[in-house]
């Protein structure tokens, strides 16, 4: 079914009305106005029914120098667009989460895979529902390939800039083919680049790349997380449409970042085991304006700065939260009490959770000492009674909890189970992104602090 632009973006322009004035950009006193990305994820239906099933506003990331103390409690990337697929991700873990404690064989959005689904390569107890599809809208360009065109008008003199070495950002242990990564809007006439997120030249530098290179490789791996893919198929939770603001749209830039017309075009028709392929997703725009954009109507004296906020809704009000820093609002950055429902760490122990609710059934035929309450929500450590052996064998030859149970968050990355997404990932690297340089250093952390993920 046919949907517009405009469709979309009204959806997600809704859902943004609905927040409290503190989730929002500032109107200052002293004529500053505050301006803020919005991006959001629709879901239709067969019938052709539109669902807001998260927003989310943000514009910065953590410098790479900051990584490590992240400890997967503090949010890397917190650019609106980044934020929206995080969002996702513990959306449909949720839905995940009530059919585990249901007899339901499907929900709003989520179904159970019938066994004869099920491949050694596609082993996810979960998946979307047939018939849906899912849509972003963004207030502004995503940053990087897709909004140079963009610089390039705004600059007083485009004249292309020259591009030496030290525009790049040196990484020692990269490989030979990845040793730099373009920073920001720098160099802006060097197209079809990986690129670094934007901040401002004095600042420091940063590995996280630019959400135009985070869209495009999510058109191999899906939107789901290496997390969320040990428990829901990838196969069709792909994006099938981004609305821009026509002022934000530029045809070129969109199809050279995006399409297999462009610098995706090694992966037309690719499909790899596990249920991944490219899917290429259209560009739609829209009229509709997000009133706090950077091209929002000021008054004379009046200025506009970036807001330092970023905020999340979803299908609830306990998926709301206010962040500064990757961090929840009124929390020391990088602590355990600060942690977003949507970090690494608690979405592996949320994950962790769901895995081990989905053996009840075996643990309570095993031993009918247990019930369905006596289980929920706990974690294996916290469920396995005394010595039996029996029982904990059953919980070890489930392999998405074995996975799960890993010591370290790098380690559940590096396990069997999520080989043939590393493998997307590799292959799309090396034909179509070159010159991406990993974040690494923020995976070492374990799933303890936080009780149950939730």
């Amino acid at each position: 079914m046919e949907i517009s632009g405009d469709a979309i973006a009204e959806v997600v322009l809704k859902e943004f009305e609905k927040w409290p004035a503190k989730r929002k950009p500032l109107v200052r006193s002293d004529g500053v106005n505050e301006w803020v990305p919005l991006s959001g994820i629709v879901a239709q239906d067969q019938q052709g029914r539109l669902t807001c099933l998260t927003a989310a506003t943000g514009m910065k990331c953590l410098p790479h120098n900051k990584i490590s103390q992240a400890q997967g409690v503090t949010i890397h990337d917190w650019h609106a667009e980044i934020l929206a697929i995080r969002s996702l991700n513990r959306i449909l873990l949720q839905e995940c989460d009530y059919l585990t404690k249901s007899d339901h064989t499907s929900y709003k959005f989520i179904r159970r895979r019938s066994r004869d689904e099920k491949t050694e390569n596609h082993f996810q107890p979960f998946a979307l529902n047939d018939g849906i599809s899912l849509h972003m809208y963004c207030s502004e360009a995503p940053c990087g390939d897709a909004s140079m065109e963009l610089t390039m008008a705004a600059q007083e003199d485009s004249t292309p800039w020259e591009t030496p070495a030290l525009a790049n950002i040196t990484v020692p242990s990269a490989s030979p083919s990845q040793q730099s990564l373009l920073r920001g809007r720098g160099y802006f006439s060097a197209l079809g680049q990986v690129r670094g997120k934007p901040s401002r030249p004095d600042a420091p530098q940063t590995l996280s790349k630019s959400c135009s290179d985070k869209l495009a490789l999510k058109q191999s791996t899906s939107l789901l997380s290496s997390i969320t893919s040990l428990l829901i198929s990838p196969q069709n939770t792909y994006l099938t449409t981004l609305v821009l603001p026509s002022p934000q749209y530029s045809e070129l830039a969109c199809t050279r970042a995006f399409s297999s017309s462009g610098r995706l075009a090694s992966l037309k028709g690719r499909t790899w085991e596990g249920g991944y392929h490219f899917q290429e997703f259209r560009v739609l725009t829209t009229e509709k304006q997000f009133p706090y954009s950077r091209r929002q109507m000021l008054k004379a004296g009046e200025k506009l700065v970036p807001s330092n906020l970023a905020s999340i809704s979803g299908t609830s009000p306990n998926d709301s939260e206010t962040l500064i820093g990757g961090t929840l609002q009124g929390r020391k950055q990088f602590s355990l009490p600060g942690a977003s429902r949507v970090c690494k760490r608690r979405m592996w122990q949320f994950a962790l959770s769901l895995a081990a609710i989905s053996c009840k059934s075996i643990l309570v035929n095993l031993d009918n000492r247990k019930t369905d309450e006596g289980i929920r929500g706990r974690t294996f450590e916290r469920f396995t009674l005394g010595n039996d052996v029996d029982e904990k064998k059953l919980l070890a030859d489930h392999s998405v909890l074995q996975c799960l149970k890993s010591d370290t968050y790098a380690e559940v990355k590096e396990g069997k189970l999520l080989e043939a997404r590393r493998n997307v990932k590799r292959e799309v690297r090396e034909m179509a992104l070159e010159g991406w340089v990993r974040n690494e250093g923020g995976d070492g952390f374990s799933s303890d602090g936080l009780m149950g993920g939730k």
